[in-house]
């Protein structure tokens, strides 16, 4: 009995520790606001997310980085560090820290997207081209921001033979190498790993709540781990004693590979790439798939362990036609799909949910590669990002999509705080592409689509009462603006779903009843 109160002490700490997002009790998704200035997630914090219950936001990169003007300011520009400095198109780090403050105070956390594994490797030679004026030379590895010099870099350590991943099914080229012709740093060497360190506990002094690695199938899981076990608590202004900053690191494993992401659990959570590449396949009915095979959901159909997924639909590269997925992605483009792929996410207990929210950008297809997949923010003619407006229906403008401020999206946010904890029982199907599952006596959802009508009686597992359909409307005071659902004395209710309707699916949940 001893030792298995000994293991059961361990398994909690583990639960607790970088594999918890600390978001706070009934709060379960995070949404990336993509390239968003800090002052306006400061007021998105406030204003939105934290009254509709969303846990937490994944930010753009903060260190400053490499102007690249040719293309003209791309996103990718946010990926390219020149020093550790908080200082880039989102604002200067007075800024960054009121937003951190204005965030945590309504209960949504912060979690930094970090670039660890390189520096740039543009503009050689001596430059200043940087969002701080930074001096660095990239050409002589030198970074005196940080600093670096050539001494912290992998270019003696590479197998290949320019210096480049030639070969995925390498391991030590992947790891070694330069990514895209950026400067590979010496993870293993304990100065670069105390500067990273030095950055992060920055961060988390803040009041950042955690971090997503980028790249981190480009880095050793012992290199990432060294520097995780330098990591602070966090801080105690807006966290508990003794929390440890969440992680989750970047691997695309789609499998055939030679690194797997399972290397990576020890350090946290880990990307699920699968899971928007293979749901899209679903949606979209391709290859002979349906919506009857997501019975399974989740390890059944090969995925990582739920407790260290992080799962999304679709993010800010694979939207674009890269970094795993490839045309299955469902996107803002593709609003109907899309709206059904983030339903089911969110109603589904698989895995920690991450919503993304886009910018539009001109699409531009030639051989069916869209060439301005580089195209950054809005922004004005001297590459400065436009500020989110909010329109008077709660949409965004300037080409901000906002797909959070969807209302089905938001809802189904929504949904899955109210579910959270519940398990997944009732399941039906009608063998091909309708479903419905229920969350406990908590919630239920249902889908069609199917080519015709949907009709059918479901037994739901909630609370006889009248319930406002949280997809085509929602519960205002004492009425739904969207469809009444009725359930009886039985738990049973009846749907009805046309196959033309702007939006195939039904959901309910018990605060949602009138």
């Amino acid at each position: 009995m001893k030792m298995k109160l000994i293991l059961l002490l361990i398994t909690a700490g583990l639960a607790t520790a970088q594999y918890n997002p600390n978001v706070r009790a009934g709060r379960t998704s995070i949404v990336h606001l993509f390239e968003w200035r800090w002052d306006d997630i400061a007021a998105e914090c406030e204003r939105y997310l934290g009254p509709n219950g969303f846990g937490g936001v994944q930010v753009s990169p903060v260190s400053e980085n490499y102007i690249i003007t040719n293309p003209w300011r791309p996103w990718d520009e946010r990926y390219q560090p020149v020093s550790y400095k908080i200082c880039t198109r989102s604002g200067n780090e007075q800024q960054f820290r009121n937003m951190v403050a204005k965030c945590n105070n309504v209960g949504v956390y912060i979690y930094v997207d970090v670039v660890m594994n390189h520096m740039t490797g543009y503009g050689a030679g001596v430059g200043t081209g940087s969002t701080c004026g930074s001096y660095f030379n990239s050409g002589a590895r030198d970074f005196p921001g940080v600093p670096y010099s050539n001494l912290d870099f992998n270019d003696g350590k590479c197998r290949s033979s320019t210096g480049g991943i030639e070969s995925y099914s390498d391991p030590y080229q992947v790891r070694d190498c330069q990514l895209l012709g950026l400067l590979d740093l010496a993870l293993e060497k304990d100065y670069v790993r105390g500067k990273i360190a030095e950055f992060l506990n920055k961060l988390i002094s803040i009041g950042v709540a955690g971090f997503r690695l980028d790249a981190s199938k480009h880095m050793w899981p012992g290199d990432i781990k060294a520097v995780i076990n330098r990591l602070n608590n966090l801080n105690t202004q807006w966290f508990p004693s003794g929390a440890k900053p969440f992680i989750y690191q970047e691997v695309i494993d789609l499998g055939g590979e030679a690194i797997s992401a399972s290397e990576y659990f020890g350090n946290g959570r880990v990307t699920e790439f699968k899971y928007g590449a293979k749901l899209g396949n679903v949606i979209r009915k391709w290859n002979g798939e349906k919506m009857v095979y997501l019975r399974n959901w989740g390890e059944g159909w090969g995925f990582m362990p739920h407790d260290r997924a992080l799962v999304f639909v679709d993010n800010h590269d694979n939207q674009r036609g890269h970094g795993a997925g490839g045309g299955s992605i469902l996107t803002f483009f593709d609003s109907r799909l899309y709206k059904m792929g983030i339903g089911f996410m969110l109603a589904h207990p698989y895995g920690f949910t991450r919503v993304m929210s886009s910018y539009r950008w001109p699409r531009y297809f030639v051989n069916g590669k869209d060439i301005n997949d580089w195209v950054g923010p809005p922004s004005y003619s001297d590459g400065s990002t436009k500020p989110v407006t909010i329109n008077a229906d709660s949409t965004c403008g300037n080409d901000w999509v906002c797909e959070h401020r969807w209302r089905q999206i938001k809802n189904m946010v929504i949904f899955r705080n109210v579910v959270d904890g519940q398990t997944l029982i009732n399941w039906w199907d009608n063998g091909g592409n309708q479903i419905a599952f229920g969350r406990g006596s908590k919630g239920f959802i249902v889908f069609n689509n199917e080519d015709w009508n949907m009709d059918v009686n479901l037994k739901t597992g909630l609370p006889a009462g009248t319930y406002c359909d949280v997809i085509s409307g929602q519960k205002e005071g004492t009425r739904c603006t969207g469809k009444q659902i009725s359930v009886g004395i039985d738990g049973s209710a009846r749907f009805q779903i046309s196959n033309t309707a702007e939006d195939p699916f039904v959901a309910i949940h018990v605060n949602a009843k009138l």
